[in-house]
């Protein structure tokens, strides 16, 4: 029987872990608090608390019968928390095929708007970049020294149901923040899901894939899409001079490149569900309008 432990079962790894589930894969997750590992045991999900901080003795039983790893959880100052906990459990799990670790396109910094694929040299410029560079350098180590079968993938911005610019517009929270030529690159989270799902049928240890869809695009055309889709109007523009935005937002416009996905279409065969945002944000439309006419 196939087993998957997930270290850090938030959005991206409840999808993943969701699709396997229904095809009759035994999940284990791990969540930081024994409040939200209440919620997701709810949700059907088997679940142990682990902070990062000590090891889980649940998640260490569970890894001795895993046959795949997906990490999700965030890199700290002091390393990745799953190797600093459970190197020995991972390398000693002796049915292990596949360890996956979401890693982010923010590793590659910025780069003007130009064209970037995985053997573009990285560049982070954020500190959350920088801990992801060291995270993803530890679990490349990890496998060459171990043996096991490492890939890591690196996510654009990820928008899904109840997450991303037409959630921001039916909220209120939207604004149409105008930097010339910036694009921002993106995923819908059932595509990657669909990658995760495709990478197991085809195991490759050291791969590297850039997990985002076909056009990477201005975040004000999207927010203008999102509000064409619910039949609303459309924020009105801000300069990026005077959107007064925090450290963190400025960092976010302050790096701007078009991320090639060439090659989870090449070596893993994928066809995206939704290739850009259009698909995705209308079929959330979709799906919001048939809740609301159904309730």
């Amino acid at each position: 029987m196939s087993s998957l432990v997930c270290f850090g079962l938030g959005y991206t790894a409840q999808v993943f872990a969701g699709r396997m589930a229904a095809r009759g894969w035994r999940v284990h997750g791990t969540a930081r608090s024994a409040e939200q590992v209440g919620v997701l045991r709810a949700q059907g999900f088997e679940m142990s608390v682990f902070t990062g901080e000590t090891p889980s003795s649940e998640a260490r039983e569970a890894l001795r019968q895993a046959t795949h790893v997906l990490v999700s959880a965030a890199p700290g100052k002091t390393g990745d928390p799953v190797l600093a906990c459970h190197a020995g459990d991972l390398d000693g799990a002796q049915n292990l095929q596949w360890i996956g670790y979401l890693s982010t396109v923010g590793v590659y910094g910025d780069h003007g708007g130009a064209r970037v694929d995985e053997g573009t040299p990285l560049n982070p410029k954020s500190e959350r970049s920088v801990l992801r560079v060291a995270a993803e350098e530890a679990w490349a180590e990890f496998g060459a020294n171990t043996g096991k079968t490492v890939q890591i993938f690196r996510l654009a911005g990820i928008y899904g149901p109840g997450r991303g610019p037409l959630e921001k517009v039916r909220r209120g929270k939207a604004r149409r923040i105008v930097k010339p030529g910036q694009v921002f690159n993106r995923v819908h989270v059932e595509d990657i899901a669909g990658v995760l799902e495709a990478s197991l049928l085809r195991p490759n240890a050291g791969a590297i894939y850039n997990v985002t869809d076909n056009e990477p695009a201005p975040p004000q055309d999207v927010m203008a899409y999102a509000a064409q889709a619910l039949g609303v109007e459309a924020p009105p523009e801000v300069a990026f001079e005077d959107a007064g935005l925090s450290p963190m937002g400025r960092s976010f416009y302050g790096e701007n490149k078009q991320v090639s996905n060439a090659r989870i279409r090449d070596e893993l065969g994928v066809k995206l569900a939704y290739p850009t945002y259009r698909e995705g944000i209308a079929a959330e439309a979709a799906a919001l309008a048939k809740r609301s006419t159904s309730s």
